[in-house]
């Protein structure tokens, strides 16, 4: 393991989240607020970030387990320090509470210990809904595209932080592929925030609710999410849940003029398919509870963009709908969006491929002697990768059964447990029950709320940079 190169990239890391914190100084300086805990905050992550770069490394290669761990370590530093600007002024005044909120913040998670945001100043809340930005795309990702000194084998780390079965690069450079990626996704963010500004919002909100939708993180100035929110601004944050929970490469493809390919994408279909199946099913079941039919629509095809898209926001408390529709939200919880995008969740290329998998092993019991391949996007694919699925979907499931069973410890029901412990490690936010859309995760112990820390870094990572970290074998020298 390459420690000293590890160590070096921590480092500017660091630095560059020190930069970050200027965003929301800045916020809390034009509205006369105090700004200290953002200065002292990007001090601190400076001078640490500055005396760990100071170590050199022998050499700058990146292997696959150094960007596992790499990565991994980003992100608890980056919460560790984020956290800061929440505790000093005594906003959240418990150090777990507010690692918690930042590490719900960084992996587009969501989930809140705070009943009422509102009771935080704009700085606060700029910088609360910021990390969902900034984790979005990815820490590191962000880092490759801004700091050139990172090795040219940095697709290691891009396939440690990129969700999906299967990263490659759009372009021949790791580098350049993050540039074209994050030019993308600032592109669609000034496009919502402009449209959001035409419906009436604020900057300062238009900016806000455009971190949560373009990280598909969720977090809401207010308590109601986006229930006061009017009809336009409603369905433009439905249409920007849906596409941030595309496959960016396909977005890369359209600019290039490759629309034919985008078309083609058996992921896209399947995933607008499962969205607009999952509106219907729903808008129908809760009709009874609407005013109108055009009501229960949009207020369907926005929670179901939301929860597949893992976003996050409400614009009504589903924990009040029919059994039938908390069960299609649960399921999609499970689901997630695209492979490639900002959501989190199994990935629906995984689902596809899972599917495919299944139909070749029923075919090869009835036909032993036949061949069969399992194609994905029109490329066949490996038996090493249908291992990695099958292996994922394995370990998926004993880490999510491990995490329930830690929250059972709990005073709150099953429905409660499960919801949050799916929800965080899928990285949704808002469950059922107890920390259902109107409700908070405050209730939990601050033990319980570590768990849940480390569920939503397991789901964001996708497993194996975390279970990397913390391998003996991976810090043990050959």
């Amino acid at each position: 393991m390459n420690r000293r190169m590890i160590v070096h990239t921590l480092g500017r890391m660091l630095q560059l989240e020190a930069v970050l914190l200027l965003a929301p100084l800045a916020v809390a300086l034009l509205y006369r607020e105090p700004f200290v805990p953002f200065l002292v905050t990007a001090a601190a992550a400076a001078l640490t970030g500055v005396a760990l770069a100071l170590v050199r490394p022998r050499t700058h290669v990146i292997y696959a387990r150094d960007g596992f761990v790499l990565v991994a370590l980003s992100w608890l530093f980056y919460s560790a320090f984020g956290a800061l600007p929440f505790v000093l002024p005594g906003g959240i005044p418990h150090y777990i509470d507010a690692f918690f909120e930042t590490m719900s913040g960084f992996t587009t998670t969501g989930a809140s210990i705070l009943p009422d945001p509102a009771v935080l100043p704009h700085g606060m809340l700029f910088w609360r809904s910021f990390t969902h930005w900034i984790g979005g795309m990815g820490i590191l990702v962000l880092c490759m595209a801004v700091v050139p000194s990172l090795s040219a084998r940095s697709i290691h780390i891009m396939r440690a932080e990129m969700p999906g079965p299967i990263v490659g690069k759009l372009v021949p450079r790791a580098r350049d592929t993050a540039k074209i990626l994050y030019l993308i996704y600032i592109g669609m963010t000034l496009v919502q925030i402009a449209l959001l500004c035409c419906g009436g919002m604020s900057l300062f909100d238009s900016a806000v609710y455009t971190f949560g939708t373009a990280g598909t993180g969720g977090f809401a100035p207010v308590a109601s999410s986006c229930g006061g929110l009017s009809p336009f601004l409603q369905i433009t944050i439905t249409v920007f849940m849906v596409l941030f929970g595309v496959n960016f490469n396909l977005y890369y493809l359209l600019l290039i003029r490759r629309g034919k390919s985008v078309l083609k994408s058996a992921e896209l279909w399947t995933y607008l398919g499962v969205i607009a199946c999952a509106t219907g099913a729903i808008a129908a079941n809760i009709a009874p509870l609407c005013a109108t039919a055009g009501q229960a629509t949009r207020h369907a095809a926005f929670q179901v963009a939301s929860v597949i898209s893992t976003t996050g926001f409400s614009t009504t408390d589903f924990n009040l709908w029919p059994g039938f529709s908390k069960t299609i939200l649960l399921l999609l919880m499970f689901c997630g969006a695209c492979a490639g995008s900002t959501a989190g969740g199994l990935k629906v290329s995984r689902l596809v491929l899972l599917v495919r998998m299944l139909r070749r092993h029923l075919q090869k019991m009835t036909h032993p002697r036949a061949v069969g391949t399992v194609k994905l996007e029109g490329k066949v694919v490996g038996e090493e990768t249908q291992r990695g699925v099958t292996n994922y979907f394995a370990l998926y499931a004993l880490l999510l059964g491990g995490i329930l069973l830690l929250l059972s410890l709990e005073p709150f029901d099953l429905e409660t447990n499960l919801s949050a412990a799916i929800s965080c490690f899928n990285n949704v936010g808002p469950g059922l029950g107890a920390v259902g859309p109107a409700a908070s995760y405050a209730g939990y112990s601050a033990f319980s709320k570590l768990v849940l820390s480390f569920a939503m870094l397991f789901g964001r990572l996708e497993l194996y940079p975390v279970l990397f970290l913390f391998a003996p074998s991976s810090w043990m020298r050959k």
